[in-house]
């Protein structure tokens, strides 16, 4: 199979035929094998009928339904988990990305040898104070934490090799990052292609102000999981191991004053020095514990999955 086209929805129903119609065009005019997987994301407006007409029309269309809302990062995880296809298209449900770009991806990936295509919105339709001008520094910060150049981070629109999707875990909120979390598994080459912005035609944005707040506290985690994710030991261990020496040193020299030196028969619990060495071994003693714990953490495998699904169709 060419082409898996996974397609993570939150009521889109006003969309969905449209869309579908629109994806078929291109693949069929270009000759490609194709799935299509729409993952429903506990919607409530009918999505799911939608998605179930589809399926019994063309068996190419393939769905996954939540049973209840886990968010865009587990509806992707349980699309790639599915998704059979050489290259593997993500793209939004809301008609805003243009299924034209799907060819050119398509080729990016298998001739120009890319292992992610990342689409970059260069002229968007969006609200420059709500949307627009948030994205623009979000993106900037996560150049500059992540060491990926791309111009947008957080395009639905993105193609990758079917290997690069069975290869990394998304989860949480982190769908804004699989370009870093792909280059962390060792898939360097990573592209990125202008595409085309369209305005949302049906419904409203899912998306507030709020997702930027998550996506730098999402940031910050990932640097974190970036470079220290496989041996948390050398990051909670170091701090420990300079906290506990912090605080051994002060105990080492309240112990030599009292004993050595003239206090003025002061109590050692009356200097601010005992409690300073009291709270630094503490303190390095617990973050020595956490890195230890969290080296056991990584020892255990994942074996639940973050998300309830009610029912398949043809997968």
């Amino acid at each position: 199979m060419n082409i898996s086209v996974v397609i993570p929805l939150l009521n889109e129903q006003e969309s969905l035929n449209e869309l579908y119609n629109w994806i078929a065009n291109v693949m069929q005019s270009n000759s490609f094998s194709y799935e299509i997987i729409f993952i429903d994301d506990g919607s409530t407006d009918g999505s799911w009928d939608t998605i179930s007409a589809l399926s019994t029309k063309d068996p190419n269309v393939k769905g996954i339904r939540f049973l209840k809302n886990f968010g865009k990062s587990q509806a992707l995880h349980s699309g790639f988990k599915e998704a059979q296809g050489d290259v593997v298209i993500t793209m939004d449900a809301d008609l805003q990305d243009n299924p034209e770009e799907i060819p050119e991806l398509y080729d990016m990936i298998t001739k120009e040898g890319y292992d992610l295509i990342s689409g970059w919105k260069k002229k968007r339709y969006d609200s420059v104070i709500a949307k627009n001008l948030p994205s623009k520094l979000f993106n900037a910060a996560a150049r500059k934490t992540s060491g990926v150049k791309l111009h947008d981070f957080n395009c639905g629109l993105k193609a990758y090799k079917n290997i690069v999707v069975k290869n990394i875990d998304v989860h949480g909120e982190m769908h804004r990052y699989i370009p870093v979390l792909a280059k962390n598994a060792g898939f360097a080459k990573i592209g990125e292609k202008v595409v085309l912005h369209q305005a949302r035609k049906y419904g409203k944005t899912k998306f507030g102000m709020s997702r930027f707040i998550n996506g730098f506290l999402d940031l910050v985690t990932i640097w974190f999981m970036s470079r220290f994710g496989k041996r948390p030991m050398h990051f909670f261990g170091l701090i420990g191991t300079l906290l506990f020496i912090i605080g051994f040193c002060f105990s080492l020299y309240l112990g030599i004053d009292k004993l050595f030196i003239e206090t003025k028969g002061r109590l050692i619990a009356q200097r601010p020095e005992f409690y300073v060495a009291l709270t630094s071994m503490i303190l390095g003693t617990q973050f020595f514990l956490a890195g230890f714990l969290g080296e056991i953490i990584l020892t255990s495998k994942r074996s639940k999955e973050r998300y309830s699904i009610a029912e398949k169709i043809h997968l």
